[in-house]
């Protein structure tokens, strides 16, 4: 039924991935289990001040390539329904499906490659370069939509009393941020105990979208039917003796600043669909930002370090901004109004209750103005304890990313056995907040890494993520390492 369309703005979220593989491309930004692999040098992500042991060259692409999925209620199967969302969907009518959902549910997807990066040595400075590409998507769906996408397309749809109906459904958002990354890192070990580092970042915006559902509601006070009125066929005695009043209303905006992302009217004005033309793709805004780490050897032992990460913003241009808005004042039908009445019937009995041309948004073209938005920042905190000879090291990092539409914040326990820089392997216990728990792996065998922060343990997966690098190795090994 064509209720489903409450969720079609989710599926952008595809457009976007789509996006990104035409530009080459394809967060958990960072892999928070790589973070005490002293010979890896994909750590940086995470602390510019870990500088590695020797230079690197990243092959193109596949040299650095991470995706990453979480949700404190959706599975990965469910992260797959929700963005399909065909006509044909069926997986909210699930008690098992409903079971898990919170009263307000997070999904993040993030997708980070890096086209072409290298780091190398010049005397105890540790310079990086790189260019790559990311996106970020932030998605919250209230429990209501999915209990009334349930009732709307139940098998009791026909039996709902559409004389006293009274529903009202939670607020509802979505933000994706896609941007290009040329990044330039220095980092310097200032003495035997201190190194310092930084990343400045020029940002390329390629799109942003946001989308706030701030309230949907339908109320009806109808006098002359009852429970079992068939209202797709209503005779015209029946109507005469229908009297009362039926409301839907929306409010709800929809930003967007994306040269390819097409916003398209229906019949009626509104906004019914958005087409993606690869052939328009441009750069839509420009932004920087810093990172900052540091790292301190407190004890021979012991070293303890700090990041913070994504300092930035991207200003989007105005010729590339459209805005949207659904007209607050809703749809109301008043059986004083001669055929208000046919077409309310005509809404509940094709199941389109809410689905009127994407909320009713209209363009806002006095709305479209340049815009700022800001990076998710990350905070990073860490601290390590070396053992046999700096042969076993025992570590825990603490990252809080300030991500929309809710923060998100780790605890990672990890061990890791670091031998020889060619070879490096850890296991890491990550305590997600609002998500569950998860467990981690990673190895780096000559030029070769892969590793992970969630492992993938079926389709009721919470979280997953993969890393994949693939880089050659630079310069001689510095003689004196610093964790």
């Amino acid at each position: 039924m064509a209720t489903n369309k409450l969720l079609c703005s989710f599926r952008i979220i595809g457009v976007f991935s789509i996006m990104l593989i035409c530009a080459l491309s394809a967060n958990a930004q960072f892999l928070r289990t790589s973070y005490f692999m002293e010979g890896v040098h994909y750590r940086q992500q995470l602390n510019p001040a870990l500088s590695p042991g020797r230079g690197y060259f990243n092959l193109p692409v596949i040299g650095s390539f991470n995706v990453s999925a979480s949700s404190k209620s959706f599975g990965y199967q469910d992260i797959k329904d929700i963005i399909d969302n065909s006509e044909g969907s069926d997986y909210f009518t699930s008690d098992d499906f409903m079971k898990r959902l919170k009263d307000d549910n997070q999904l993040n997807i993030n997708l980070n490659t890096d086209i072409l990066s290298a780091g190398w040595y010049k005397g105890r400075n540790f310079w990086s370069f790189n260019v790559g590409l990311r996106m970020d998507m932030g998605a919250s769906i209230p429990k209501s939509m999915f209990s009334f996408m349930r009732e709307m397309n139940g098998v009791d749809f026909e039996s709902l009393d559409w004389s006293n109906f009274d529903r009202q459904i939670g607020k509802e958002s979505l933000e994706i941020n896609s941007y290009a990354e040329i990044g330039l890192g220095y980092a310097r070990q200032i003495n035997d105990r201190l190194t310092v580092g930084g990343k400045l970042k020029a940002l390329l915006g390629i799109g942003n979208l946001k989308l706030d559902v701030k309230s949907i509601g339908v109320n009806t006070e109808f006098s002359g039917v009852t429970a079992d009125t068939d209202w797709s066929n209503l005779t015209p005695e029946q109507i005469a003796k229908i009297h009362g009043t039926a409301n839907i209303d929306v409010e709800a905006s929809l930003e967007s600043s994306f040269k390819g992302l097409n916003l398209r009217k229906g019949d009626e004005g509104y906004i019914d669909d958005f087409d993606f033309e690869t052939g328009d793709m441009g750069i839509a805004g420009y932004g920087a930002a810093i990172d900052l780490g540091a790292s301190y050897k407190l004890l021979d032992n012991l070293t303890v370090s700090a990041a913070l990460l994504d300092l930035g913003f991207i200003s989007w241009s105005k010729g590339s901004t459209s805005v949207a808005r659904a007209n607050t004042d809703g749809l109301s039908f008043d059986s004083r109004n001669e055929g208000d009445i046919e077409k309310f019937a005509d809404i509940v009995s094709s199941g389109e209750i809410l689905n009127y041309d994407m909320l009713h948004m209209e363009m806002d073209e006095t709305g479209a103005k340049s815009r700022k938005t800001w990076l998710h920042s990350t905070m990073v905190f860490g601290a390590e304890y070396a053992l046999l000879n700096n042969w076993l090291v025992v570590g825990a990092l603490s990252t809080t990313r300030f991500t929309k539409p809710k923060t998100m914040s780790e605890l990672t326990l990890s061990a890791n056995i670091r031998p020889k820089n060619y070879f490096n392997f850890a296991v890491s216990y990550s305590m997600i907040q609002s998500a569950g728990k998860s467990v981690g792996l990673a190895l780096k065998l000559g030029p070769l890494f892969v590793g992970t922060d969630y492992m993938f343990f079926g389709n009721n997966t919470k979280c997953c993520n993969a890393f994949l690098g693939v880089s050659i190795p630079l310069n001689k090994r510095k003689v004196s390492k610093q964790g």
